[in-house]
C-alpha cells in the first residue's frame, strides 16, 4: 500500500504522550511486574488510535472485553515471541487496557510503548487500512 495515503492518520499530531523512558531491559522488568504471563513486545514511534464507533458499536466492544482503541508502531523494537522483526512496523489487535501511559494490553499481548507517541481519533475503515 502507498505509505502517503496513510500519512495524516500515521503522522504527527493528536494529544502527545510520553511512554517509558527506561532502557530495554528495565522497561521489561517493570512490564513483567504487571503482566506476568502475557507475551511482551516493545515497540517505539508509535499511536495510540481512538476508534471512532457509535454508543451500539461502543457497547459490543465493551461487552467483547475491549476498548476501541488500536496501537501503532512504526517501529518493533523487540518481540519476545519473535512475530516481528526489529525495525518493522506493528498495528495491534483491538486494546483491552492502556495503563500507566506505557503498557497497551490486548486479548493476546502486551505492547511496551517507548519514549514519545501521539493519541488520536479514527475511522474504524482508516485503522484497518493501515498496510
Amino acid at each position: 500500500m502507498d505509505r502517503s495515503n496513510n500519512d495524516g492518520l500515521l503522522g504527527s499530531g493528536g494529544i502527545y504522550l510520553l511512554g517509558s523512558e527506561l532502557g530495554l531491559e528495565d522497561v521489561l522488568v517493570e512490564a513483567r511486574k504487571h503482566y506476568r504471563w502475557m507475551p511482551l513486545c516493545v515497540v517505539e514511534e508509535w499511536i495510540i488510535l481512538d476508534a471512532i464507533v457509535t454508543d451500539e458499536e461502543r457497547a459490543k466492544v465493551a461487552a467483547a472485553g475491549c476498548q476501541p482503541m488500536f496501537m501503532f508502531a512504526h517501529k518493533v523494537v523487540e518481540d519476545e515471541q519473535r512475530r516481528f522483526e526489529p525495525g518493522h512496523w506493528v498495528r495491534s489487535s483491538m486494546g483491552t487496557a492502556f495503563n500507566d501511559g506505557f503498557l497497551f494490553e490486548t486479548r493476546n499481548s502486551v505492547y511496551v510503548l517507548l519514549g514519545p507517541g501521539h493519541r488520536k481519533s479514527a475511522s474504524i475503515e482508516s485503522i484497518f487500512s493501515l498496510f
